[in-house]
């Protein structure tokens, strides 16, 4: 299958930030994959890919977790984070009209308004980790760092690993 290598408007965001990534694209002839799967396809390890999750708190603001794609949100733990008494993850059909995003393309940059952002500190210790570009089939690679201090968040330990 016949890979469109185009700059999506996160790699665009990038560029004008002048912060360093890489590009990557693959393959996804049914639409979205999961996280395991994409990581493969990069031939990336999965401890390095993470996912973008948006969430709602009891106080009815938006937050956006990012973890490992092997890991689960733990939701008490990103309640505790966020300073909420419980966050719920947003149900699928609220993601698009909130973030601009699809599922499975969601990315932490470029979102159509900047929402409270906490990056598994797992994340920490890395030099780079990959996540979604803003569509499916398009992931960016990028210092934790960087990518903290681009979305103004925060590392938390918010994730959880079986």
């Amino acid at each position: 299958m016949d890979i469109k290598k185009e700059k999506t408007n996160v790699m665009r965001l990038l560029d004008q930030k002048q912060t360093a990534y890489v590009p990557h694209w693959y393959a996804c002839p049914d639409g979205a994959v999961d996280g395991a799967s994409v990581a493969a396809l990069l031939g990336k390890d999965a401890r390095t890919v993470f996912k973008t999750l948006v969430t709602q708190g009891a106080s009815k603001k938006y937050y956006v977790f990012v973890i490992p794609v092997l890991g689960e949100l733990d939701l008490k733990a990103a309640a505790k984070a966020a300073g909420e008494k419980s966050i719920q993850m947003l149900r699928q059909a609220e993601l698009l009209p909130l973030t601009g995003y699809v599922h499975g393309g969601c990315s932490p940059l470029g979102m159509k308004k900047q929402l409270t952002t906490f990056l598994d500190q797992s994340a920490q210790g890395l030099d780079a980790i990959t996540v979604s570009a803003g569509k499916i089939g398009a992931q960016v690679e990028l210092s934790p760092v960087e990518l903290c201090r681009l979305v103004r968040g925060r590392f938390a330990p918010v994730g959880s690993f079986s």
